[in-house]
């Protein structure tokens, strides 16, 4: 998985992640008021989650998940 670590606990649900995510592999629990990872698989470590984050949750493997990229949706 290319998402290695997300702090979800240090998550306060700005949604910068998710905007920032091609693969729509992030989703924002608006019950919680949280980000949750729905579709890890989908992760083509991009690292835009990680980039933006301000709270610093995420940590993306330094390569590529896959061979060839998904097609976004």
């Amino acid at each position: 998985m290319a998402i290695r670590r997300f702090n979800r606990d240090g998550c306060t649900g700005c949604g910068i992640c998710v905007a920032a995510c091609p693969m729509d592999v992030l989703r924002l629990d608006e019950l919680e008021g949280r980000v949750t990872v729905l579709y890890p698989e989908d992760c083509i470590a991009c690292w835009g989650c990680e980039s933006f984050c301000p709270q610093d949750c995420f940590d993306v493997s330094p390569e590529r998940a896959r061979g060839e990229l998904p097609a976004p949706y």
